[in-house]
């Protein structure tokens, strides 16, 4: 109780990230992999290189990825054959990619049950209202 809510939130922050990249590290990705093709999947026609370095900016963070790096992971996705880019430049995914994100769906019902273990939703729900509470009496 000592220590500042900023404190708090940034080890939640730094240990639970830290643990996601591991988990998807041991699929073969990064959580940065995995946010593309979700996004992808969510956009008919696709996104542009800018497009979805925007759509993902708010997810960037030190221990995520920043947004410097990011076309680095579209890179490799492209390699994979997980995504490709049309002459509009938009990306989208493949038959492979969409395979992919089935693969590394399934795997969050395993990493979201680690994290929650021992938390109720009712817990959650309300360490989301106190959060939410704070950013808003913070925000301009």
């Amino acid at each position: 109780m000592n220590q500042p809510v900023t404190y708090w939130t940034g080890a939640a922050h730094t240990a639970l990230a830290s643990f996601v990249d591991a988990e998807h590290a041991s699929l073969g990705v990064t959580q940065r992999h995995g946010m593309t093709l979700n996004r992808l999947a969510r956009i008919e026609g696709g996104l542009t290189r800018t497009g979805l370095t925007e759509a993902l900016r708010e997810y960037m963070t030190p221990q995520v990825g920043t947004v410097s790096t990011y076309a680095e992971i579209l890179d490799d996705l492209l390699d994979r054959g997980w995504i490709t880019c049309d002459d509009s430049g938009r990306f989208t995914l493949t038959d492979t990619g969409r395979r992919a994100r089935a693969r590394l769906a399934a795997a969050a019902p395993r990493i979201r049950g680690r994290i929650h273990r021992g938390v109720s939703d009712g817990d959650y729900v309300i360490a989301l209202r106190v959060l939410y509470r704070m950013i808003a009496n913070v925000d301009h």
